[in-house]
């Protein structure tokens, strides 16, 4: 805190990013990396990317990339091109000029209680009125609770830190339900298991999906996001990217991304991995006694009757094991396990079994 500080800064309660700590021989399983790596076309593009032309600016309307995109999910389908695509520093700067941009201030916005953290760190930064609501029993969205007076709504599908994948009739009966608000799917995870709203966007001039490339390409420390919608709302984050920073992405983040969309095959064997991965890592806690939760991403939810979930995360800490731990009292029992590679959960499972043995 200082005194040249202003009140507005003062008063801000920053998100808190998964922890990436420097332990030797560390089981890094707590911030939803993929474990098995980009694309090797990704990677020979950013290396050929740099040359001499670093000294130029790039394109600032990312056009080959958004076109990519474009023709990725094949928009030309439902009448689109590249300007219902916008692409940003992440999806969390994508998201930031939503919620910026977007969202209304006369009605609340309304998201999970339990959701992704940085929906209520935006909601204060930009100074938009906003309700949570909450999830089942069964830690479920349900379409029911969105029917009513909104500024925005926006949610995580699959959800995070749940997992669990909302079909798409489901976010069909949301965007029906809302047809004067801004409807924000928020897709970093449906590539591991779900039905991209995308398939929607050419019906519902209020829906925008955001994706990123962090997870299901493995490109987190790229930092590139993207959003697809019609081209009002596009030409609205266009607008709030031009009053704040013109140049999101570099030369080699747009060379990689373009490299890793072009390569599909790669990007279905890896997706088809961390499945595979998820789905055995559940069975074996499973029979270790641990009740986890349906998940469409690439971590589970998973939590043990007999054991507190922060004394679990300290426990396998100290066994060199990270998980993510929160806490929030419905889930504060619970344990966020980013799926990993075979060896990661055999140390994972090696450990839990010691844990729960003593």
């Amino acid at each position: 805190m200082s005194r040249f500080w202003s009140p507005f800064v003062h008063d801000l309660v920053p998100y808190v990013p998964g922890e990436q700590p420097q332990i030797a021989n560390l089981v890094k399983l707590n911030t939803n990396e993929h474990p098995f790596g980009p694309s090797p076309r990704a990677i020979a593009a950013m290396k050929a990317a740099v040359d001499d032309d670093l000294r130029l600016y790039p394109d600032p309307a990312s056009l080959r990339l958004r076109t990519v995109i474009a023709e990725h999910f094949d928009l030309a389908g439902q009448g689109g091109d590249a300007s219902w695509v916008f692409v940003g520093n992440g999806s969390d700067e994508v998201l930031a000029h939503a919620f910026h941009g977007l969202f209304r201030h006369e009605q609340p916005l309304l998201f999970p209680d339990i959701s992704y953290s940085f929906y209520q760190v935006y909601a204060g930064l930009y100074d938009i009125r906003h309700e949570t609501v909450p999830l089942t029993a069964a830690l479920e969205i349900d379409p029911a609770d969105y029917s009513r007076p909104n500024g925005g709504i926006i949610f995580p599908n699959p959800n995070a830190p749940t997992g669990r994948l909302l079909p798409l009739q489901a976010v069909e009966r949301i965007l029906q339900a809302n047809p004067d608000s801004v409807v924000l799917v928020d897709e970093a995870y449906i590539d591991f298991g779900g039905d991209s709203a995308i398939a929607l966007v050419g019906r519902y001039p209020n829906l925008l999906v955001t994706q990123t490339l962090s997870k299901s390409r493995a490109l987190a420390g790229l930092r590139v996001g993207f959003a697809i919608g019609q081209p009002a709302l596009i030409e609205a984050l266009v607008r709030i990217k031009d009053s704040f920073n013109s140049y999101p992405l570099g030369r080699v983040a747009q060379a990689g991304a373009i490299a890793a969309f072009e390569d599909r095959a790669h990007f279905d064997a890896m997706c088809e991995m961390v499945i595979m991965q998820r789905d055995s890592l559940t069975l074996k806690l499973e029979r270790l006694g641990f009740e986890v939760l349906p998940s469409g991403a690439n971590f589970i939810f998973a939590r043990h009757p007999s054991h507190a979930g922060a004394d679990l995360t300290a426990a396998l800490r100290e066994r060199a094991v990270l998980v993510r731990h929160f806490k929030s009292p419905r889930i504060r029992d619970y344990l966020r396990i980013t799926i990993g590679t075979p060896e990661q959960h055999r140390s994972l499972l090696g450990a839990l079994e010691e844990i729960l043995a003593g």
